[in-house]
């Protein structure tokens, strides 16, 4: 067995990482991205090897919203071959604006392709944070032919509130030949709003183990295989899977085709309630809560109702200049009985990981300490 060494560039540092990009494609080296330094503090990186498999492109660190992070492999021929089909499938190579951090697949994909597709990528300072005033002007300063960018539903929640009556932020949206989302589920408003607005926006799913989104819109990319397991979750297989001695990659998402024979994700498999024996994905109560009168985004998780089993707590945030509410009925005759115990707040923004997920393991702390001061306060006379 051969072997190639493995360099470690941080996320900060996107000129060095495009750089030993170069390399990777060329087979000298494998990269792994670290967290970004903060303050100019580097992170604490557990023990990486100083060389892989000669076939290892990439070593990618994956943090789902509630699991504890986990380094994946990747082949060198997956990833070229996600960056190929990704530009044909959006129409030939054009140049990227880069707004999610690299230590993640889809930040980094942003840059594989760039290279394959010989353009130089437009950066967003990630270090400010994300606003669309501040997307609309790094955008402003591209001028390839062609033009992408790939973003998470939150970014693309706070563009579309700003498209509404920023001029500039609207004529910048529509500048670009596609707008990847993915990550998770976007907002189904969101989403119909812009294309209204005549902003291309593509639905990605993928993740990591597959070098990123492997369908568009719900039509797999050439060559990429989709199934159903009998239990309803998806299975890829196909040139993008990364994962070293792996053909096929079974998911923990739920799935199904539709009658345009369009792959339809239902959620994921681990987010699922059992209340009073009726079944609820937290994924739909999130999406039917996108869905209503000023809401912008939607966060559920799990908890324990004594008497019926599972229940869970939404929060939502709001669109801008509004206070709406849920209302309570209109979410248990949408979602069913299981909604009947359901607890909903409203939150001004949904906490997000680095990589744009929400956080959802924040807001369980959150919600046991506030289940916890509301016991003491209780046990004190307080309530």
């Amino acid at each position: 067995m051969t072997s190639k060494p493995l360099k470690v560039v941080s996320a900060n540092d996107v000129v060095t990482a495009t750089i030993a990009l170069a390399d990777v494609i060329a087979g000298k080296q494998a990269l792994f991205i670290s967290p970004p330094e903060v303050n100019g503090i580097k992170p604490e990186i557990a023990a990486l090897p100083e060389t892989v498999d000669d076939q290892v492109a990439l070593i990618v660190e994956s943090s789902g919203s509630t699991g504890v992070p986990k380094r994946i492999e990747l082949k060198t021929n997956a990833v070229l071959a996600s960056a190929r089909l990704s530009l044909d499938a959006l129409g030939g190579p054009g140049q990227w604006l880069l707004a999610l951090p690299i230590n993640y697949i889809a930040g980094l994909m942003v840059l594989v392709r760039s290279l394959l597709g010989e353009t130089q990528p437009v950066v967003m300072n990630q270090a400010v944070g994300f606003t669309p005033e501040g997307f609309a002007r790094t955008s402003s300063l591209m001028t390839g032919s062609r033009r992408y960018t790939s973003l998470v539903p939150t970014q693309l929640n706070r563009l579309a509130a700003a498209a509404g009556s920023d001029d500039f932020v609207l004529a910048q949206l529509r500048r670009f030949d596609a707008i990847l989302v993915g990550g998770q589920a976007p907002s189904r408003a969101t989403v119909e709003l812009l294309r209204e607005l005549g902003v291309n926006i593509v639905e990605t799913y993928g993740m990591t183990e597959t070098c990123g989104g492997c369908v568009y819109d719900g039509v797999p990319l050439p060559g990429v295989g989709v199934a159903l397991m009998p239990d309803g979750r998806i299975a890829i297989g196909g040139p993008t899977i990364g994962v070293p001695g792996t053909s096929r990659f079974v998911t923990n998402d739920i799935g199904e085709i539709t009658a345009d024979e369009r792959l339809r994700i239902l959620g994921r498999a681990d987010r699922v309630i059992n209340s009073g024996g009726i079944k609820l994905a937290l994924d739909a109560v999130e999406d039917w809560a996108r869905t209503q009168p000023g809401i912008l985004d939607a966060a559920a998780i799990a908890v324990n109702n004594p008497e019926y089993g599972d229940s869970f707590v939404c929060w939502v945030s709001n669109v801008p200049g509004s206070n709406d509410i849920i209302n309570t009925d209109a979410a248990i005759a949408s979602l069913g009985l299981a909604a009947r115990t359901a607890f909903w707040a409203n939150i001004e923004e949904i906490p997000a990981l680095s990589n744009g997920k929400p956080d959802l393991q924040l807001l369980r702390e959150n919600f046991i300490k506030f289940q916890n001061d509301v016991r003491e306060r209780r046990e004190r006379g307080e309530l």
